[in-house]
């Protein structure tokens, strides 16, 4: 089912996007239309890591830079809902960066594997591969994250919350359990996050992907600056 009438005909890029700076590797392959805009590129990339958009972000495309303006950024020459991905005259091989949160430096490495005709069979954006979570917002740095991740290995991670539950059930029953609950409830959400790290749900993934409107009804046809 294509998206907001549009033909099934033209061409779909295939997308290796990595994480930078974290191993063990956080990386989606995404399949995204060539029509999309670069606009709805960052929507995209936002839903695929699990991010929620909080934060400023720009594209790098042929050493140009492309995002959505936000109070704090800096102006782009185009707006990047009018410009499409297959502007670019992209090839097999060719790479660009996405950027996001400049506080912490997260930057995404993306290269084009390949360009694929559209498939009926097919709904699109889609993920066709990939590995472990993003880090959650406010992790910090690639850096910070990594030392954070040395700090909660998964058997500590383990411990820590076998600890806590411990200690909410032997709680003083008088003290009210909301109470109770929610003086560790920060704390749990963190471990939480942190244990789910190495597991991706791609169905989940593909559910929310295709819920996306990326693909604007009318965007420029103009080649690249």
């Amino acid at each position: 089912m294509a998206q907001r009438g549009v033909a099934v005909t033209g061409e779909v890029y295939q997308l290796r996007v990595v994480l930078a700076g974290i191993s063990p590797l956080v990386w989606r392959r995404l399949l995204v239309a060539a029509e999309t805009s670069i606009a709805g590129l960052h929507e995209i990339l936002q839903t695929a890591f699990g991010w929620s958009d909080e934060h400023l972000h720009r594209f790098t495309i042929h050493a140009v830079e492309y995002g959505l303006w936000r109070p704090g950024s800096a102006g782009f020459s185009r707006d990047a809902r009018q410009v499409r991905l297959d502007s670019f005259g992209l090839r097999r091989g060719e790479r660009f960066t996405y950027e996001y949160d400049f506080t912490a430096g997260w930057r995404h490495d993306i290269r084009v594997e390949e360009i694929l005709p559209r498939s009926a069979r097919r709904r699109y954006p889609a993920c066709s591969g990939g590995a472990r979570q993003a880090p959650p917002e406010h992790f910090g740095s690639p850096e910070e994250f990594l030392a954070l991740l040395q700090r909660w290995p998964p058997a500590l991670i383990a411990i820590r919350m076998a600890e806590i539950i411990s200690d909410l059930m032997d709680a003083d029953g008088d003290a009210p359990a909301a109470e109770v609950i929610g003086e560790r409830r920060d704390e749990l959400a963190r471990l939480l996050d942190l244990a789910r790290l190495d597991k991706l749900d791609r169905a989940a993934l593909n559910s929310a992907l295709q819920a996306l409107d990326s693909i604007p009804e009318s965007v420029s046809d103009g080649r690249k600056q």
